[in-house]
This record gives structure tokens, C-alpha cells and sequence, in this order.
């Protein structure tokens, strides 16, 4: 069968060294990767598998979670569909780098293998450039649990680039006096929460994949699935673990960054002080009325000499109290 020619329809498959291909028609074994599809599309894919419509709207629902479908014909599943929420970089309203998830649609056929997603997903993308194992599209069951398995991977990656960047925010904000870093801790915290519930959605799936026959039969998908469990629990601990230290260090910033406030104003409040008195006696010495030492040969030398000290001696008062 050909591909018709639809731009956001590509098709892979894998050779004999599990290289992943890009192939011009759709094969037995293929992967069948749809992006963004138009209804049109939508339809013809549809028909030509016998695959119900609604599974491409529910993958295209921004705001689905993550679930399983399991369909059985006379003798065997006729098709499957598991709709898992994958993270991607983002930038939010205000600038700053966020993290959100979208649900892709993978949909299990008798001879090909479909996903499905609104808009390109770094998932997919790694699959095809930069693989993290070796894959065969051929091998249906295993192929959605490599796929998964790059999920979690792509949490468990992205929580670390959350991680790095407060650690930087951290030692940003303690000279801070303004909000910037706020904003951006508030971006982390609401990519933190994206991760908690797309995780737990994930998580519903993966256990419902433990009691299915057919992906426990196996041995090798059997410690696959098993892997996928475990890096999606620690991925879940990590996000419940940073989302508490975060929610606590966004009060304890704020406060950072008005004590760093007071101090300047403290400091300035200070300085303008004693910028004020050698101003204060040169405005007393500079009225026109009679004034002590106002005939004497050396009054200019002695006024300047006693500003000096008395400005010496109040910045030095202020020092040891710590007002600069």
C-alpha cells in the first residue's frame, strides 16, 4: 500500500541491522508515524485498517490521559490502542523554559504500527535519530514497550534539566531584587505538576499492562515492561520529591529577595546619612549671622577637619551596626 502522499504521514521501518528507515510505502511490519492529521486522513487511515475513528480524536485531545484499549477478534486482537502522555520543552507566557506533556496515540494493527499525535513529539523524534535501543517494528508488543521505555526516559531527562536549572536560579537569587527568578521558579513549578499527574496517568497504564497475557508471556517484553515500571516509579518519586523542596523554596526566594531589598534601601538610607552632614555644617557655616571662629585665620581648615571626623565617626557607628 502507498503512503498517498500525505505530508504529516511518514512511514519506518527497520532492517535486518535494526536501522530505522524511511520508507516510501506502507509495508507489512512498518511503523506508520501520523502527525497533526486532517480528517481526510484521518478517514482513509481508518478505513484502510478497520480502525475506529474515535481512537484518532481521543490521541488528539490535548486534554486525554494516558489509557489502555485492548480489542480481541475470533482469534486474536484485531486492535489495541494505548494513549500515553509524553513530555516536550516549552516556553511559557512570560519567556521562560516549561515543561508540558501531550498524549500520543499508539494503535496496534495486525500488520502495521500506527501512533498518532497533535504536533511533533521529541519522543518519536528520538526513536528515528537517536535511538536508545535497537528496535524492530515488526515486533509490535515490544516496539510499544521500547516506546514507553523512552518515555519514561525523557521524564527522567527532562527532571534533571529542571533539577540544573534551579540549582542556577538557586545561586541567581540570593543577589536578586527583582522578580525574574520568581517567574522562572514558577514555570519549574508548574512543569513539576504536569509531570505528577501525566506520571500517575502513565503509571494506571503500565499496571494494567502487567495483567495482560500478552505482554507477560514473553520473556524478554516481560523484563522490558518490568524496566518500563521501574523508571516510571522513579520518575514519579523524583517529580513528588522536587515539587515539595520547590514549593517550599518559592517562599523562602521571596523572602530572599525582600530582605535583599530592605539591605539596599538600608544601605542607601545610610549612606544618604552621612552624605547629609558635611551638607548640614556647610549650610550652618554658610549663613549670613555672626558664627564661632568666623574671624579666626585657620575657622576654614578647622570646620573641615571636624566634618571629616564627625563624618568618619558615623560611618564607623554604622559599620559595626551592620547598616552597610
Amino acid at each position: 500500500m502507498e503512503n498517498g502522499g500525505f505530508e504529516m504521514i511518514e512511514v519506518f521501518g527497520t532492517d535486518k541491522k535494526h536501522a530505522m528507515k524511511k520508507l516510501q510505502d506502507v509495508q507489512d511490519g512498518c511503523w506508520i508515524k501520523i502527525t497533526s492529521p486532517t480528517q481526510t486522513e484521518i478517514e482513509d487511515i481508518s478505513n484502510r485498517f478497520h480502525i475506529p475513528k474515535h481512537y484518532f480524536h481521543d490521541a488528539l485531545d490535548e486534554e486525554e490521559r494516558s489509557r489502555i484499549e485492548l480489542k480481541r477478534g475470533d482469534t486474536d486482537r484485531s486492535h489495541s490502542l494505548v494513549i500515553v502522555d509524553c513530555p516536550y520543552e516549552t516556553i511559557d507566557e512570560m519567556g521562560y523554559t516549561m515543561y508540558e506533556t501531550i498524549p500520543i496515540g499508539i494503535i496496534l494493527v495486525e500488520k502495521v504500527f500506527i501512533t498518532i499525535s497533535l504536533r511533533e513529539v521529541p519522543v518519536l523524534t528520538s526513536i528515528i535519530q537517536k535511538p536508545l535501543d535497537t528496535y524492530d517494528t515488526s515486533l509490535h508488543t515490544r516496539f510499544l514497550l521500547q516506546i514507553l521505555y523512552a518515555v519514561s526516559y525523557f521524564y527522567l531527562n527532562y527532571l534533571n534539566k529542571l533539577i540544573r536549572l534551579m540549582n542556577k536560579l538557586e545561586g541567581k537569587i540570593k543577589q536578586s531584587m527583582k522578580n525574574e527568578q520568581l517567574y522562572a521558579f514558577m514555570a519549574i513549578q508548574k512543569s513539576l505538576v504536569f509531570f505528577a499527574t501525566a506520571l500517575q496517568s502513565n503509571k494506571a497504564i503500565l499496571d494494567k499492562m502487567q495483567d495482560v497475557e500478552h505482554f507477560m508471556q514473553n520473556e524478554a517484553n516481560h523484563d522490558l515492561l518490568r524496566d518500563v515500571v521501574i523508571e516510571n516509579k522513579q520518575a514519579i518519586a523524583m517529580t513528588d520529591t522536587y515539587t515539595q523542596i520547590i514549593s517550599g523554596m518559592s517562599d523562602i526566594f521571596s523572602s530572599v529577595i525582600s530582605n535583599n531589598l530592605n539591605m539596599v534601601m538600608k544601605f542607601l538610607t545610610s549612606f544618604t546619612i552621612i552624605l547629609s552632614l558635611p551638607t548640614i555644617v556647610g549650610s550652618i557655616y554658610g549663613m549670613n549671622v555672626s558664627l564661632p571662629f568666623a574671624h579666626e585665620a585657620h575657622a576654614f581648615s578647622g570646620i573641615m577637619i571636624f566634618t571629616i571626623i564627625l563624618t568618619l565617626i558615623v560611618t564607623v557607628i554604622f559599620w559595626r551596626k551592620k547598616y552597610f
